[in-house]
């Protein structure tokens, strides 16, 4: 991905009011100088388009079988994914993790065309400390699948990307926060 994808996301996230800045309680815990709501720019055509372009290349390139995240905040780019990659003529199911299974109908955790031994690549939009990504990965690994990649949009660099490669993941993220908040494009390294 090229930093004019980046430099286009980030300024429609400025555009659209995804990203924020003033003193926002987190739900992460904490407080920061920032605010980024995925879900302003991935539930916008433009900006559900550019994430998708985006991370294609990527999914592509690692060999995924189908993109999977956390419920609500993957849910658009899961979306937007699937079904570009049909467009493209690269399919790319998308299978969305709930926080706990239904208590109800099939009873699932993990809706979507879920195949046992899957190579998946797992997605939300931010990661901080990476709590719901870690949910995510988990529930594929339980069903069989193996995961190949973890990706967001934006790293906060609140410990969530640096545990996520210490237990052996590749990551990868379009936007990057350092400590002042300060958001620029990343430097994709793991």
């Amino acid at each position: 991905m090229g930093n004019d994808s980046a430099e286009a996301i980030l300024a429609l996230a400025k555009k659209t009011g995804a990203l924020m800045f003033g003193e926002f309680k987190l739900s992460a815990g904490g407080t920061s100088s920032y605010y980024f709501d995925g879900r302003m720019i991935t539930l916008d055509p433009e900006g559900a388009n550019l994430i998708s372009e985006a991370f294609m290349p990527v999914l592509t390139e690692c060999g995924a079988e189908a993109l999977a995240g956390p419920t609500l905040g993957a849910d658009p780019i899961v979306s937007s994914v699937a079904l570009l990659s049909y467009q493209q003529g690269h399919p790319i199911p998308g299978l969305i993790v709930r926080k706990e299974a239904k208590a109800h109908g099939g009873k699932r955790g993990i809706e979507g065309p879920l195949v046992d031994g899957a190579r998946v690549a797992v997605v939300d939009d931010t990661c901080s400390t990476g709590a719901s990504l870690f949910l995510a990965i988990d529930a594929m690994e339980a069903a069989g699948c193996k995961v190949i990649k973890v990706l967001s949009i934006l790293d906060r660099h609140q410990g969530g990307s640096e545990e996520i490669i210490r237990r052996g993941y590749d990551f990868f993220t379009i936007l990057e926060a350092d400590a002042d908040g300060n958001i620029t494009p990343a430097n994709n390294k793991s």
